[in-house]
């Protein structure tokens, strides 16, 4: 089942003016113009877990994620469009729901908060299922989608992937996205992976218990170490974000792409990349985070 157009993920090249002409090539696969909600890389990480639910009966799908996630909404969203009834398990309590949390109520999902102490225990099955006993043929999908399946998923943006890039940079949540790709991208190619967070530790865990060992040396994390940390913004990066869109015409969000594209452009003026690089950004979406920093982009969500 296919609930969008791929054909609307365009690769665009970025204005050389912006980059200097520090490498050979800076694209980008605009995977925000997929869709609408289900946008970026949460369509590939749902799909295969959601095709699994349905054709083997199950009627309710669970996941988990923080009161401002782009997965909650994507799984709440496609769920709904695969038939199936949706449960999200949210990190801390809340006593007003952000926009984020009252759509996910819009497309059908019930939500459940827990404290932030207990969402600690959302890799455990038992304690899960705990939670969601009520419901009827449950199928948990964890966050992120980070399990086989949503790795699977992930690995088909290869297919966006030419093997004439030398480097491919992503935003990372998880971990997930980045695993996918780099079991599936020619060895010759490194991944990038910036994570708008202070550390990459557990990123960097998963990435590796889930990618080839061999390919140790194509793939590298780096941290958010100008904005904070999750969810940190200042002015330097709304600044950042309407300059990049007054010469790229592409919007970028401020919890995810923002950040890397702030971290990526830095690398180049580092003269991180040889001047022959082909790099591929790839925008997984999101743009739903910009809601609270609205009014001082240029551009709309």
């Amino acid at each position: 089942m296919a609930i969008m157009d791929e054909r609307r993920a365009v690769i665009q090249p970025l204005n050389k003016v912006w980059y200097k002409g520090k490498v050979a090539a800076l694209d980008m696969l605009r995977l925000d113009l997929l869709h609408p909600v289900v946008s970026g890389n949460k369509w590939y990480k749902l799909r295969l877990n959601l095709g699994w639910a349905r054709d083997h009966e199950r009627k309710t799908i669970v996941t988990f994620g923080g009161a401002f996630s782009n997965h909650l909404v994507a799984t709440a969203f496609a769920a709904k469009e695969f038939g199936l009834k949706s449960v999200g398990i949210v990190r801390g309590r809340q006593e007003q729901l952000t926009p984020t949390l009252q759509e996910c109520r819009e497309y059908g999902m019930e939500l459940i908060f827990v404290t932030r102490e207990d969402y600690t225990n959302r890799h455990q099955p038992e304690w899960a299922e705990q939670m969601v006993q009520h419901f009827d043929e449950i199928y948990i999908v964890p966050e992120g989608g980070a399990n086989e399946l949503g790795r699977a998923g992930a690995g088909l943006l290869t297919r966006f992937v030419d093997k004439s890039y030398s480097h491919v940079a992503l935003a990372v949540g998880t971990g997930t996205t980045m695993a996918g790709l780099r079991s599936k991208l020619d060895a010759t190619q490194h991944i990038l992976g910036f994570v708008p967070m202070k550390q990459t530790e557990e990123q960097r865990h998963y990435v590796a218990a889930h990618t080839p060992a061999n390919m140790a040396q194509t793939w590298d994390l780096i941290a958010d170490t100008a904005f904070g940390g999750f969810g940190k913004w200042n002015e330097e990066l709304l600044r950042f974000m309407n300059e990049f869109y007054a010469e790229n015409q592409v919007p970028l969000d401020v919890v995810y792409t923002g950040k890397m594209m702030y971290r990526l452009r830095g690398l180049m003026d580092d003269n991180h990349f040889s001047s022959c690089d082909r790099i591929l950004c790839i925008h997984s979406g999101g743009l739903q985070g910009n809601v609270s920093v609205q009014e001082q982009l240029v551009y709309t969500v």
